[in-house]
């Protein structure tokens, strides 16, 4: 989620990315919708309540090992805040609204660099102010 040219992350308090900056997210539980686990993981993070629009950035984060030791699957979507009180919770250590340009400036997970560029080229070009 971006607002005022800033995104909304959270520091990853546990976990394989415990200590770096991401957006909000996790797994989807079972019987649930990818989108209504974006809309309770981003509320469970970060107590802000959001409505998905488009997805913006799709990918995967793979760990180590053979077979890896984890697989994930990653969609981002542009959200909309629609309500709540930010702070931190659940998994996330600490919560925060960063200028997008200064994202890459702290200690991010693997796949942050590639939704940060798409991030950067959609609000440069004035897609929308409310991203991510």
């Amino acid at each position: 989620m971006v607002e005022g040219g800033a995104l909304l992350v959270v520091k990853r308090g546990r976990g394989p990315n415990a200590g770096l900056w991401a957006i909000p997210g996790g797994k989807v539980e079972y019987g649930e919708s990818m989108q209504e686990a974006a809309v309770r993981e981003l509320r469970e993070e970060t107590g802000i309540e959001a409505e998905l629009e488009r997805v913006v950035w799709v990918g995967d984060a793979i760990g180590p090992g053979n077979p890896p030791d984890w697989h994930y699957t990653l969609v981002d979507y542009q959200a909309r805040m629609i309500g709540g009180t930010l702070r931190a919770a659940d998994d996330a250590e600490l919560v925060a609204w960063v200028p997008l340009d200064q994202v890459l400036d702290l200690p991010v997970t693997p796949t942050m660099p590639d939704l940060v560029t798409v991030l950067l080229e959609i609000h440069a070009g004035g897609d929308s102010d409310e991203i991510g």
